[in-house]
């Protein structure tokens, strides 16, 4: 069952965070994780003609979104990072992965998060090189004003010595022009759905505004 549910999240951005969350207790599993499955399941039949959308009169900025939360897994005390990226108003990425390391505090987590995302981006900018289309300067949105200081002011790093050197190579991508890092309000976080569970008019909310769409029987 998660094997399939792993297969649908190629086109079902909201179930990624559960599906993520149970894919961990795969070698393990117990009545709750099965309980869990079978709600995902319900979930899906409430909702079965929800998918996303590419319009061709959507423009073709690059831009992406990063979130993270701060020790959610119960048993390793590690955190979620989530991100997801945009051509246009269209949704072609998205992330949802236990980081590595325990963070030490929320922005730490953040970092990280915002790492992973630029990793994305630069990826996705390198694919649309062979296209001739040369996407630099890419916002990354997030709602952390503490990353912006380790990304921004070398002061801090003294203080971040801790966090893996794979991580701090964002620093590097915004000093040269690759990506920028711009603030946006966590109302507005598209990749909140991503880092951890939410009650059903927030997963209503970032539903819309991710893009996903319910589509007619008759389409």
């Amino acid at each position: 069952m998660i094997g399939s549910l792993m297969y649908l999240t190629a086109s079902r951005p909201d179930i990624t965070f559960a599906v993520s969350m149970l894919a961990r207790f795969q070698s393990t599993p117990t009545q709750r994780h099965e309980q869990a499955v079978k709600r995902v399941f319900r979930y899906l039949k409430g909702y079965p003609r929800l998918g996303l959308w590419y319009s061709n009169s959507s423009g073709f900025d690059l831009s992406g979104y990063t979130d993270s939360d701060f020790g959610g897994c119960g048993l390793t005390l590690k955190s979620t990072s989530g991100g997801c990226q945009y051509l246009g108003n269209r949704l072609v990425s998205w992330q949802c992965k236990k980081q590595s390391t325990i963070a030490t505090s929320t922005a730490e987590a953040e970092y990280v998060a915002a790492s992973v995302c630029c990793s994305q981006m630069i990826w996705i900018q390198h694919q649309l090189l062979d296209y001739g289309l040369n996407l630099l300067n890419t916002p990354i949105f997030c709602d952390n004003e503490s990353v912006f200081g380790i990304v921004k002011n070398p002061i801090h790093h003294s203080r971040t010595k801790h966090i893996a050197i794979r991580y701090h190579f964002i620093r590097n991508m915004a000093e040269s022009g690759y990506v920028r890092m711009e603030p946006i309000r966590t109302e507005e976080q598209k990749a909140d759905i991503f880092t951890k569970v939410l009650d059903r008019p927030r997963l209503q909310y970032l539903i819309k505004i991710l893009g996903l769409i319910e589509f007619d029987r008759n389409e």
